[in-house]
Formats: C-alpha cells, structure tokens, sequence
C-alpha cells in the first residue's frame, strides 16, 4: 500500500508542477484537480472512506467554480491549434488521469466489504453504543456521540463550501 501512495502523491506532485507552469488558465484548473482527486484516492488506500466523499465533493465544487470563473473572466486568450508540445500536454495529462482512475478502482476493492468491518474498535461501537447512547438508532448512536466533532468538521467543510458557491453566484447576479 505504501508504494502505491507514494506513486498516487508522485502523480499528485507531477500535477501541482504541471498546473503552475500551464500556458492558460483552464490548464493549469483542470491540472490542479489533479492533487485533490489524487487526495481522494489517498484516503480510499487509507481506509478513510468519509473523508474522501467529503474531498470529492469538495474538490468536484472547487473545479466547477473555478472553470466558471476562467470561462467568464473577461481576458481572453488566443487560442491556436495545437502544436506538437500542446499534443504532449494533452496526452500527458490524459495518461496521469487514467493511471489515477486505475488507482482509484484499485483503492475502492481494498475497502472492506460492506457489513464486514476489520477495525479493532467495530466491536465495542456496536456492543454497547445503544445501551451508553440511548440512541434507537446505531448509526446515529455512533456518528453523533462518539464521532461527535469529527462529524461537526465535516459539515462545517461541506456548509463553507456551499457558502462559497452561494457567495460567487450571489455577486454573478448582481452585476
């Protein structure tokens, strides 16, 4: 598993290198979501499946803003048919995302089956978290009483990230 992270995060370098020396600014976007899809692969290997649901939804926002705003911005640029090293380019970024995509179907097989669970605390959430909980519901029982703050964090994430797309349509509308 280690081998495999290092390579995800090679990629994830070689992305964040490639988007700071991009030509145009949807290049250097879409390359950026590089490291955070690479993130979310990183916490799938991890065994950190919540973490990465809220990495990807957060990055997926981000790159839709983000593209929104160079789409809209009101510089542009000339766009020239592709030279030999823009057919490198493309071809670069095209092999680096299905090598991450590989990894990714990679990381989703090595998650525990559904219902099975090999972590040493399992056992004692479900033995004695409806009696310490009162909670009707396990799963509520757990995600708001012992993962108390690591569920505030998570929607506290998710709430800033949906505050910032309000925030950047709310200014569109008013111009």
């Amino acid at each position: 598993m280690e081998l495999t992270i290092s390579i995800v995060i090679g990629f994830m370098i070689l992305g964040a290198i490639y988007s700071i020396h991009a030509k145009d600014l949807l290049s250097a976007v879409i390359t950026c979501g590089i490291v955070g899809y690479g993130c979310v692969i990183c916490f799938l290997l991890l065994k950190a499946p919540d973490l990465a649901i809220v990495q990807i939804v957060v990055e997926t926002i981000n790159l839709i803003i983000m593209v929104a705003v160079v789409l809209d911005s009101s510089r542009e640029e000339s766009y020239s048919k592709l030279d030999s090293q823009g057919y490198i380019s493309a071809i670069t970024v095209f092999i680096i995302m299905v090598v991450l995509l590989y990894f990714f179907t990679v990381s989703t097989r090595s998650l525990d089956v559904l219902g099975k669970s090999t972590l040493r605390m399992a056992g004692p959430y479900i033995e004695g978290a409806a009696a310490k909980t009162g909670s009707a519901n396990l799963v509520t029982g757990v995600v708001f009483d012992f993962r108390g703050y690591d569920t505030m964090g998570e929607a506290v994430v998710l709430v800033t990230a949906v505050l910032g797309v309000l925030t950047i349509l709310r200014l569109k509308g008013k111009k």
